[in-house]
Parts: C-alpha cells; sequence; structure tokens
C-alpha cells in the first residue's frame, strides 16, 4: 500500500525543501519554503477489475501537495513548476517497497491559491499515483 507518509517521504528526499519541512496531513507553523501532502478528497467508486480484486494489478493513490513558499510569486511559481515536473515524469519508482508505475497529473500545471494571512504564495499540485498493489 502506498500511504500519505510515503508520498511525503518521496517528495521530502527530492530536495526542493528541507526535510523538517515536509509535512503530511497538516502545515505546522507559519514557516516559508515548506510542502503539506494530502489526501486529495473526491467521490468516485473503487477501481477494481473485472473479476475482482485478485485480477487488479494496481491502485490509486490521489493526492494534493500544498506548496507553501515565500512572498515572491515568482519563486513559489518557479518551485511549484518544478516540483509538478518531476511528479509528472516519474516513473517506475520504487518508494519505502512500493513501486509507482507512474502519476497522472489532474490539472494541467500548478494551481494558484493566492497567499495566506502572511502574505506566503501557495500553489497546489492535485494528482494520483499509480502502484502496484501488494496484498
Amino acid at each position: 500500500m502506498l500511504g500519505i507518509g510515503d508520498v511525503r517521504d518521496y517528495i521530502a528526499g527530492l530536495g526542493i525543501a528541507k526535510n523538517e519541512d515536509v509535512y503530511c496531513g497538516k502545515l505546522e507553523g507559519e514557516k516559508d519554503k515548506t510542502i503539506g501532502i494530502y489526501h486529495l478528497k473526491r467521490a468516485g467508486p473503487a477501481r477494481i477489475a473485472i473479476g475482482g480484486i485478485e485480477n487488479t494489478s494496481y491502485r490509486i493513490k490521489p493526492v494534493s501537495i500544498l506548496i507553501h513558499w515565500n512572498r515572491s510569486p515568482r519563486d513559489t511559481e518557479k518551485v511549484s513548476d518544478g516540483l509538478f515536473n518531476m511528479l509528472r515524469d516519474m516513473k517506475d519508482v520504487t518508494v519505502n517497497g512500493t513501486m509507482i508505475k507512474f502519476t497522472q497529473m489532474q490539472c494541467p500545471e500548478p494551481i494558484d491559491v493566492g497567499t495566506d494571512d502572511n502574505g506566503i504564495y501557495e500553489m497546489v499540485i492535485e494528482l494520483d499515483f499509480y502502484y502496484e498493489r501488494q496484498e
């Protein structure tokens, strides 16, 4: 199974933000240059192959990534685009024992969500991680 913590570990390992500044579930405090990893909440049926779960070779982990960067919209966009491209192009990557086959971006580019109360620019990346089913 690919958990939200596994996605956090992978993104922390990319070196875009310091390891301690990549969070899952909730951003801690008001620090600049942080990345938050969240479950992407959306409705839809479970994806199970014809013939049942035993014939299903992959699963999907929908994720939302918040890039909470700094007071520069240019810097925030540059970092967000870089992360977007890395995630879009990833294929056959093993994370904590789980093989991620590929990703599918849910939007054509990072989504500008404006600034927080302190004027820090933020962008969001929404994507699905397709990974090998292990159970």
